[in-house]
């Protein structure tokens, strides 16, 4: 089968069903694996739809509360979450006082922070404090109660002692970007606390690939417009907007 004729048939079944995994496409197509992945990534890069893990979404999908496990995401898209990552920490100096939010992402720009860093870290993940704190970098761990799947401090106390700092800048993590949902995460109550954080940052930074654009999660805990995007390729649909940033 020719590669026109896969892609047509993959975005037929993507736009029919609005999701579709790679198990069902390798069947379907009759190929192997890798066809159907760097298929996925071509349409993905074109515009055409969305890659998701295991899969692919259609552009504007309808909202999904399913979340993946930490776990499951961290070798997801790592060479684009790490290339963002490095961009983002060229944005740190010593006399920054930083949010940092839960996420794979965020954990790669974690481990990427130089041991003389001054700058102060705030965060509501346990795994980045422990990396900041084993560079000698100071670090303060939000308090609440710890939501295993993503390993993020959540509740009300997190969210209350959010809101008495006032950051010079937060990176922050998110499950889906549109222009009309903004940024958005399937957990009411880790929605709040990235909600609380990003108010109180004069510069909001999320780091995000370009498989979360088009997608929406339950619950929105920031505005599109609030933030500076930093993608490793800004879809098609985003070009003309002027916060996101390919990197």
């Amino acid at each position: 089968m020719l590669t026109e004729q896969r892609y047509e048939i993959i975005l037929k079944l993507v736009n029919e069903k609005k999701s579709i995994t790679a198990a069902e496409l390798i069947e379907i197509l009759e190929t192997s694996e890798s066809t159907v992945r760097r298929d996925i990534t071509a349409l993905h890069k074109a515009g055409k739809l969305i890659k998701v893990f295991g899969g692919a979404v259609a552009l504007e999908q309808a909202v999904t509360a399913k979340e993946y496990t930490v776990a499951q995401k961290r070798d997801v898209n790592q060479s684009e979450k790490s290339r963002i990552a490095s961009y983002a920490v060229g944005l740190v100096t010593d006399e920054d006082f930083i949010f940092l939010d839960a996420g794979t992402t965020t954990a790669l720009l974690a481990e990427a922070i130089p041991d003389n860093c001054r700058a102060t870290f705030v965060t509501n993940a346990v795994a980045h404090a422990q990396h900041l704190a084993a560079k000698g970098i100071k670090v303060i761990l939000v308090g609440g109660e710890l939501k295993g799947t993503t390993e993020a401090i959540v509740g009300d106390l997190a969210s209350h002692m959010l809101s008495a700092f006032h950051f010079t800048k937060g990176f922050f993590g998110t499950n889906g970007i549109t222009r009309t949902a903004g940024f958005t995460t399937p957990d009411p109550q880790e929605a709040s606390v990235k909600q609380t954080a990003m108010n109180n940052c004069k510069e909001v930074y999320v780091l995000a690939d370009s498989s979360k654009f088009g997608q929406i999660s339950s619950v929105t805990f920031g505005e599109f417009a609030q933030a500076t995007i930093l993608t490793e390729s800004v879809p098609p649909r985003y070009s003309s907007c002027d916060n996101v940033k390919e990197v």
